[in-house]
């Protein structure tokens, strides 16, 4: 077999025509040499990097107080679903499709509901009728001073106040009074629209919710590593059970909130007592003022039987307010959310002030999340140390 070999002399004279070309420097670009980079310590660095940040935060923070109110009503949507939770897991249990089960929870809340506003529908009916027709009488006696009601007037100077604008306004319509009325109207009409819509979003949520809560779970858990999953589910579904519990316990105080004002009315005669149970039991489920408010309508409308039904009545509250504040709401929160009772009232409080009754409605179950998270992690953590 023949080996070629290529001759010294060829590759040589190869080299000395390829080495002019290979030495040749580079063409320079078009745009000229490119800089040395930006020294990202110097001053002006520096302070374009933390404005640029802080603006960044800025858009973000109102960004996010922009859309606080949505996100306000998609949390209060997906703590009631999270709250009804048990019963349809309870339902799905007996061999019940969720979306059959859904359906059922959907259709109790919505009897609840028709149950109210068919026993509140006659007599708020009647009390307006009655009003409309017996208000010249009732404004006859503020501007006068004369009855009860002229008496209360004069010393809070409101017949004062119509007199000037019944004066104003004598030759029309048109006077202050009637813009002050118009706009009056115009201001009820946009909170009832406003309110109507937050019900609706907040209902449809729910219903999404409660019907998608598994998927909803199993998505929030593959966002945490694989290493930490199996630790995040059984906290989640343990916080799942504490809010569960709590609106279960909740409503069962509310329950014996309303009934006990049922019985009650009716043992004085005080009129409406389903409805009043009712109005109740529906403020009953705010912790802490929602019993106090039901208690002061209640009390007024006892008036109606004489100021010692109203007295008695006030009583019959302040004495209900201590057995559910010390006896009946410790017992179920402890049953239910595991929480003492000074934690309920401070972070119910907390939860007023942050964010109204949707903050004290769902202070509990959030602190009873926080208290489950140091009780598992933190102090645990602390012991090792």
């Amino acid at each position: 077999m023949r080996v070629e070999r290529s001759s010294p002399r060829a590759s040589t004279s190869a080299e000395r025509k390829a080495s002019p070309a290979e030495a040749a420097p580079a063409e320079a670009p078009a745009l000229g040499k490119r800089g040395r980079p930006l020294d990202r310590r110097t001053p002006f660095f520096i302070g374009f990097s933390g404005a640029l940040g802080v603006a960044v935060a800025y858009l973000l923070f109102r960004a996010l107080i922009d859309v606080s109110q949505v996100l306000l009503l998609i949390g209060l949507a997906l703590f009631l679903a999270i709250g009804f939770d048990p019963a349809v897991t309870w339902l799905t249990r007996r061999r019940i499709p969720r979306y059959g089960a859904v359906l059922i929870v959907v259709l109790a809340l919505l009897a609840v509901v028709a149950g109210f506003v068919a026993a509140a529908l006659p007599p708020i009916t009647k009390e307006v009728a009655t009003f409309t027709k017996n208000w010249p009488k009732y404004r006859a006696q503020i501007v006068s001073g004369k009855g009860w009601l002229g008496q209360v007037a004069v010393r809070t100077h409101l017949n004062t106040y119509l007199q000037s604008k019944t004066s104003s306004t004598a030759g029309g319509s048109g006077g202050p009074l009637g813009t002050n009325a118009l706009g009056g109207v115009v201001g009820v009409g946009r909170v009832v629209l406003s309110v109507f819509s937050a019900i609706t979003v907040v209902s449809v949520l729910t219903l999404y919710f409660m019907a998608t809560l598994p998927s909803i779970r199993r998505l929030w858990l593959r966002a945490i590593p694989a290493s930490r999953r199996e630790r995040t589910g059984a906290f989640t579904d343990q916080a799942f059970l504490r809010v569960g519990g709590y609106v279960l316990g909740n409503l069962l105080t509310s329950v014996v909130a309303g009934v006990g004002t049922a019985v009650w009315c009716l043992a004085l005669g005080v009129p409406y007592p389903v409805l009043l149970g009712l109005l109740v039991a529906f403020l009953d489920l705010v912790p802490v003022v929602g019993s106090t408010v039901g208690g002061i309508i209640v009390a007024l409308v006892a008036l109606s039987q004489g100021l010692a039904a109203a007295i008695a009545t006030a009583g019959f509250y302040i004495a209900y307010r201590f057995l559910e504040d010390h006896l009946l709401n410790p017992f179920v929160m402890r049953r239910t959310v595991r929480v003492s009772a000074g934690v309920s009232i401070v972070s119910t409080l907390l939860g007023a002030a942050l964010l109204g009754i949707v903050g004290a409605l769902i202070a509990i179950p959030i602190a009873a999340t926080i208290q489950l998270v140091l009780e598992e992690v933190a102090f645990p953590s602390l012991e090792r140390r």
